[in-house]
């Protein structure tokens, strides 16, 4: 039995969730998300729950489905609820950041900006050193976040790019500290 996968999702008030086609469609407050079914995982909506079983637990391919497609649905119903944020920090001397509709545009130490297009449903928000990346589809927030982060990594040297609020960056000691004896 999967650990997560039997646990059930709970619908709060105001969130709707409906089965067709193959696809499990969650509307709630801040939007509607869609994802399509696989094969081996079943879900039945059953009042204000969504149940998520498979044909046979003991599977090893069957019980890592359980708690994916259970995961997955949990997240879509929070998005809904809830939404999603990243925030990412720059830094760098001159390092900047602005949004203009969803064009995010990077000053990061490059000859010429940095033009990102922001996909549809998420949105961003610069204020000072720090970007806010916001929607309701938890992967599609995280992988814009990714994205953008690459545009320029943090070096270690002295910790100069973008980097995730909450990430701490190994740093290196530079060659003039270690040359001394």
């Amino acid at each position: 039995m999967s650990r997560l996968g039997k646990l059930p999702i709970k619908l709060t008030e105001g969130t709707q969730a409906k089965i067709e086609n193959g696809f499990i469609i969650v509307k709630g407050p801040k939007g509607e998300l869609k994802q399509k079914l696989h094969k081996l995982a079943k879900v039945e909506i059953k009042g204000k729950e969504i149940i998520v079983s498979v044909a046979d637990a003991e599977n090893r391919k069957e019980k890592a489905f359980w708690g994916l497609f259970r995961s997955l649905i949990n997240n879509m119903v929070e998005g809904v609820n809830n939404g999603y944020e990243k925030k990412l920090e720059i830094n760098g001397v001159g390092f900047r950041a602005s949004v203009s509709g969803q064009k995010l545009t990077l000053n990061v130490g490059y000859s010429n900006p940095v033009d990102y297009n922001l996909p549809a449903g998420i949105a961003a928000q610069v204020e000072g050193n720090v970007i806010a990346i916001s929607g309701i589809d938890k992967q599609l927030v995280g992988e814009t976040a990714s994205q953008i982060r690459k545009i320029r990594k943090p070096e270690p040297y002295k910790g100069k790019g973008i980097k995730y609020i909450d990430e701490v960056i190994r740093r290196k000691v530079g060659k003039a500290a270690s040359k001394g004896e």
